[in-house]
């Protein structure tokens, strides 16, 4: 039968190793996670594997992916020891890699960099991948020389099916539905995959199909951080209903003519689109300046209506060949790979104000601030149109590289020896162009009149009440309606100058890089020694707004870093290893604090790109040990430490240099130092010593305990003044548990996924720790069960978020709503068939 999902699940309990033993047959590491073999065979096989690797790596096979409720790339690699998920409307997003955020590790597709579609930023929003198409994901928690040293936390590496990962040919597919239960919504997915091999087994295709559509919906409510001393400024409820679809496409050629040389193609499409409505009630302008619980007054009260629609989509093009003579390989490739991120017309903002400010508003409880209104409030009548604007927005990330490598395997001594040399040279271009409209009930001279026609905000709504579960928001509004108000006007006239050009901008960033390592094995020694040594070009141009009035700026940074490592396993016995790691790592800060905008809001307020922050730089030390149980489970504890040079960080420049008469000037800059120590234990074991029926018993467990901070400072009364914080996105303790049982065409699995809390983001204030906005403690209940009808069929039923977890988003104390959000549950069932 095929690999089940319990074994792949048991993989990621602990570091798995990248290459197969030496006498597997044609197989990717981990034997492919689609042979036909059974769960434990694989297992023996994945622990082999394990101990002939270099680094320390951790890895989640494609049926693993498949056998959780695990919509995309992020979800799936949640389950990992030292790996956390950051989600977004329920699903998971973004990475974290031993405390270290999401832009400071690196994503690739079968080993070309993914660019990330997202304007401003470097991490890749894995949700844009599908699960159902990726054959594994590994994660390098040490880089050797050979690799980009771009990421200080871990690098992901997606990995597509090869026809050569198989004995023989493949061909299956599935198809699924899904049930949200907060908005009763039911959802399609289907895949096909196919691999086969010609030319009396010499070339191989592999060819993979994903889609999925999924109406769900969630409801929110949140402050934003708006506490003073005195209690709330304002709050917002917000109704959510996104509608997200995920269509990917990959193509795999291998030409393998005989024992001297082999030619790869890999290609890989994904396309990841958000519709989303976001109808809210928004609560401002009490008259005593503050609400207090429980207590009323007379409030503002506004409806607003957001309508857009993001298509992001990252393609990667990849092609290598290697060609051995005698002693000598040879590896050459080239890889293109593109991301980008449309929206093309946004109804970014549809704004209803009340005719007359409301008495009797206030709220109950802190955490979830339920709305205390009369019910004038959620009157379509009560409300007239304020203000609509709209948004056009592109982004754009090219990656291109080249690069060879030249090994020499040879004898040193008693030692067998492998030189390994090589060049790189890598582009990235990054641009990002923005244009906004704001239309309002200025008379048409202004340029931004909004038109003849109703203003009450009953000529804008559907007539339906709005299905939110925290309250009552009122009567939905029509974001067609809105649409059709401005859609004969001149937007040149309506155009904004300033949001149009702030946020515009081109990035180059060049890196040519070289490196050199040398492996000795003898007995039960083997080591990696080596360096690599990365110059980087950056340029960047922008635009500074001063008054409507835009000019441009320049920036630009040359930087050269060298980066050694030592790496080495010994083997204590035939089932018990050491390992221990050194080595260096550098990432370039974000593109959003890179950027070389300039806003003077005001003659006291600005906002400052930075483009000449320097590069963050990681000396890495990491010592393990690791014990097989038996021939299928493993026992394994890592620490690790990483001491942070020139962490980045938002802070306020009023009061120095060219800003000493501005109030507030928020700009980057780079921290004095910022360290992640930690300590990663794992286990997990098939119980076949127990009696029957208990022998199909699986556990899995991993945790992960962190401590990681970071050295800020700020201007203040004039004064430079620091304070030491918690790494952004750094959870203490993270802890993943599998219990699975499988038995006969039977397979099931019960998964936890913890983290505790973590600081989201710092407030206005950088210096005041009541000001910091933590992501409350986290866990989620996820269920699966596989059943083998036959051969070729299995059946599967999903469920996740059994326990219903919320995302909540405090500042300073608990009691102090920033973000509260629910998104229910969700039901899968689906039917896979194997038709060769």
């Amino acid at each position: 039968m095929r690999l089940t999902a319990l074994a792949a699940s048991l993989l990621a309990a602990a570091p798995a190793r990248a290459a197969p033993p030496a006498d597997a047959p044609d197989a990717a590491p981990l034997a492919g996670a689609v042979v036909v073999a059974g769960q434990r065979a694989s297992l023996a096989r994945a622990i082999a594997a394990q101990e002939k690797a270099d680094n320390i790596v951790s890895v989640v096979s494609s049926d693993d992916i498949g056998g959780l409720p695990d919509k995309n790339a992020a979800e799936a690699l949640a389950r990992l020891p030292g790996v956390s998920v950051q989600r977004d409307q329920g699903e998971g997003r973004y990475v974290s890699v031993r405390g270290l955020g999401p832009d400071l590790n690196a994503v690739t597709i079968n080993g070309a960099l993914v660019p990330s579609p997202e304007a401003g930023r470097r991490a890749v929003a894995l949700d844009v991948l599908p699960a159902g198409l990726i054959r594994a994901l590994e994660v390098s928690k040490t880089l050797t020389p050979e690799q980009d040293a771009n990421s200080l936390g871990g690098t992901v590496e997606v990995k597509t099916l090869s026809a050569f990962d198989l004995p023989g040919t493949l061909l299956t597919v599935g198809a699924g539905a899904s049930h949200d239960t907060n908005t009763d919504q039911t959802s399609p997915a289907a895949n096909l995959l196919w691999a086969q091999r010609f030319a009396d087994g010499k070339l191989g295709v592999a060819a993979g199909l994903s889609g999925e559509r999924r109406k769900f919906g969630s409801d929110n409510v949140e402050t934003g951080g708006a506490w003073t001393d005195q209690g709330l400024t304002g709050f917002e409820l917000r109704d959510y209903l996104p509608r997200r679809e995920r269509y990917a496409a990959a193509l795999n050629l291998d030409y393998r003519p005989g024992a001297g040389g082999t030619y790869a193609l890999r290609a890989f499409a994904s396309r990841f689109s958000d519709d989303e409505v976001r109808d809210r009630l928004t609560v401002s302008n009490p008259k005593r300046g503050a609400l207090a619980e429980g207590v009323t007054d007379t409030a503002r009260l506004e409806r607003r209506i957001r309508q857009r629609k993001t298509t992001q989509e990252i393609r990667s093009l990849v092609a290598s060949t290697d060609q051995q003579f005698g002693d000598w390989l040879l590896h050459v490739e080239a890889a293109a790979s593109r991301a980008d991120d449309d929206t093309p017309d946004a109804l970014n903002d549809g704004r209803f104000r009340g005719t007359a400010n409301f008495p009797g508003v206030g709220f109950s409880d802190g955490a979830r601030p339920a709305l205390i209104a009369p019910a004038s409030a959620f009157e379509p009548a009560s409300y007239a149109l304020n203000g609509i604007t709209l948004q056009q927005r592109y982004s754009a990330d090219r990656e291109k590289h080249v690069r060879l490598d030249v090994t020499r395997k040879f004898d040193l001594a008693d030692w067998q020896a492998a030189l390994k040399t090589g060049v790189k040279a890598s582009r990235r271009d990054k641009g990002n162009d923005t244009n906004q409209w704001a239309y309002n009930s200025a008379k048409a001279s202004s340029g931004n009149y909004w038109g003849s026609g109703p203003t009450s905000m009953t000529s804008f709504v559907t007539g339906a009440e709005l299905d939110y579960g925290l309250g009552r928001i009122g009567t939905a509004l029509d974001p067609a309606l809105l649409r059709a108000r401005v859609a004969g006007l001149d937007r040149s006239r309506a155009q904004l100058a300033a949001e149009s050009a702030l946020d515009d901008y081109t990035m180059r960033e060049d890196i040519d890089a070289w490196y050199g390592q040398l492996t000795l094995a003898r007995g039960p020694w083997s080591l990696l020694g080596g360096v690599r040594v990365e110059r980087t070009r950056f340029s960047a141009d922008g635009r500074q707004v001063e008054d409507d009035v835009v000019t441009p700026r320049h920036g630009s940074l040359s930087t050269t870093n060298w980066l050694p490592t030592l790496q080495g396993r010994y083997d204590v016995d035939g089932q018990t290893s050491l390992r221990a790691a050194w080595s260096n790592s550098v990432v370039r800060a974000n593109f959003s604090q890179l950027a070389p905008g300039v806003s003077l809001d005001s003659a006291t307020e600005a906002t400052i790109g930075n483009p000449d922050l320097a590069p963050l730089r990681s000396h890495n030390l990491d010592l393990g040990i690791e014990r097989i149980l038996g021939s299928d489970g493993t026992v394994s504890a890592y620490v690790f430490h990483k001491a942070i040079r020139d962490f980045t960080y938002a802070t306020n420049l009023a009061g120095s240099g060219a800003w000493t008469g501005y109030t507030t000037a928020t700009s980057y800059a780079n921290g004095a130092k910022a360290s992640v120590s930690g300590l990663e234990l794992a286990w997990q074991q098939p119980l076949r010593m127990l009696p029957a029926p208990f022998n199909g018993v699986l556990i899995g467990v991993n945790a992960t305990l962190t401590d990681a901070s970071a050295d800020i400072d700020s201007f203040e009364g004039g004064l430079r003044r620091g304070r030491t914080i918690r790494m952004p996105g750094q959870s203490d303790r993270t802890l993943n548990l599998m219990v699975g049982y499988e038995h006969g065409a039977l397979s099931t699995r019960l998964a936890l996924n913890y983290k505790s809390p973590y600081l989201l983001e710092l407030g206005e204030n950088v210096l005041d720790a009541g000001g910091d906005r933590m992501v409350d403690a986290q866990k989620q209940l996820d269920f699966s069960l596989a059943w083998q009808l036959n051969k070729r069929l299995q059946l599967t039923f999903e469920a996740a978020n059994l326990n219903n977890e919320t995302y909540y988003v405090y500042q300073g104390v608990k009691e102090h709503n920033v973000q509260y959000e629910r998104y229910g549950r969700t039901y899968k069932i689906g039917l896979k068939a194997s038709l060769f």
